[in-house]
């Protein structure tokens, strides 16, 4: 390899190094040599016996030839993704229960998003920009949760029921018991759902059969305010409102793991797409943390503090990205998007004026939306589709238009 072997000759060396050790120069206007030596232009910092070779044909730089002209092979750099600060669009959602414990959001792979306000569910057609009023319930919906490829909607209720619903043809179809308060969080895999109660119970129904509930499992000691099974449902991870996360084999009575690390309430739970054992939880106002776990090995991978309530997790659906998106309460009410295993923040999301209660993600993986406090839905582009065949996308940006759900 060549290298540019300065000429000493041609310098001035005790001009430099007078001039150089000033500490207050006043920088002066006009030509940049004389503002730095003054008269002494002759006093070159760098001299080179030979001028360095032109720059190939075709450069985009003539500086480009110092870390080039030697290569046999360029690597090409991968742009960086653009995450806009700007949401796609903006939803009015007067009403909304501003409780940290509640999930008003689901989006189906219908494309249609589910969003209870008070007692009233509503839902919004992503591909159409419509909305109905599905139904008024006599109580306060507590969350909402897309079941089976989004034939079925559940509408967790205060008073610790769950009702299952046609969705198409807006028919009720059965009452799920089992629960004496509030049911704050749902997730299913296959038939199988699961809701978590602040009775601090977990129960588990099979909705194909009459006598549905089918399993309850007690492994918190306050509200079950996190639930989320992995992909090829063997395993269901819970967080409650007593700083733990159980993680529970299928068809186990007892956890097999017990994590007692956050020092707040876990809302926030999610599994990553590219390794069906890593886990993310995230802890309430007195913790911020997001935390990564091994729950094959029950090992803690890694941690990172946040400075903010963290009210909801999702992973990018495509496993080459692997990235994360947080949402967040007090203090911050932000969206924030992190890499891993590097935890490197690349984007944050503003515009919220009140906690983020929760997220849901479109079915092409591209888009979240986010519910808050302050009565607004708003939906940001954060990644990349992994795969256009999946879904159709949201719609294209309506800048700072408004649509009301009601």
């Amino acid at each position: 390899m060549s290298r540019f072997i300065p000429n000493r000759n041609a310098m001035d060396m005790e001009v430099s190094q007078y001039i150089l050790s000033k500490e207050n120069v006043e920088p002066q206007t006009g030509d940049l040599a004389e503002s730095i030596f003054g008269d002494a232009k002759q006093g070159k910092v760098l001299a080179f016996k030979s001028k360095a070779p032109a720059p190939r044909e075709g450069s985009q730089s003539s500086h480009r030839v110092l870390y080039s002209s030697n290569s046999k092979t360029e690597t090409a750099v991968k742009p960086t993704r653009f995450i806009s600060q700007t949401p796609l669009r903006v939803l009015d959602a007067p009403g909304v229960t501003d409780d940290y414990y509640t999930n008003p959001i689901d989006w189906g792979c219908n494309n249609s998003v589910a969003i209870a306000l008070g007692s009233t569910v509503y839902l919004w057609n992503a591909s159409t920009a419509s909305t109905v009023e599905f139904n008024t319930f006599n109580q306060l919906i507590t969350s909402v949760h897309w079941h089976q490829d989004a034939q079925y909607l559940g509408i967790g209720l205060s008073d610790g029921t769950v009702q299952m619903w046609d969705a198409e043809r807006q028919k009720a179809l059965r009452c799920l018991k089992g629960h004496n308060s509030r049911v704050g969080v749902m997730s299913s895999f296959g038939h199988m759902l699961s809701t978590g109660s602040k009775d601090t119970m977990i129960n588990t129904h099979d909705v194909r059969i009459q006598s549905s509930l089918i399993s309850q499992l007690n492994g918190h000691s306050e509200e079950v305010c996190g639930l989320k099974w992995n992909a090829d449902g063997t395993q269901l991870a819970s967080g409650g409102n007593d700083n733990t996360v159980n993680i529970w084999n299928a068809g186990a009575s007892t956890p097999k793991f017990t994590f007692t690390d956050h020092t707040a309430g876990v809302k926030a739970l999610s599994w990553a797409p590219f390794q069906k054992d890593l886990l993310a939880t995230g802890g309430g106002a007195t913790d911020r943390s997001i935390k990564f776990w091994n729950t094959t090995t029950g090992a803690l991978l890694n941690t990172i503090d946040t400075n903010s309530q963290v009210s909801s997790l999702i992973w990018s659906k495509d496993p080459s990205c692997k990235e994360i998106v947080s949402s967040h309460g007090i203090s911050q009410n932000e969206i924030n998007v992190w890499k891993y295993p590097t935890l490197v923040k690349t984007a944050e999301l503003r515009g919220h004026r009140s906690r983020i209660l929760s997220m849901a993600q479109s079915p092409d993986g591209s888009s979240i939306a986010s519910i808050s406090g302050d009565e607004s839905v708003r939906f940001w582009k954060v990644f990349d589709v992994p795969n256009k065949s999946v879904s159709k996308k949201v719609d294209a940006p309506l800048n700072s238009t408004v649509r009301h759900i009601r």
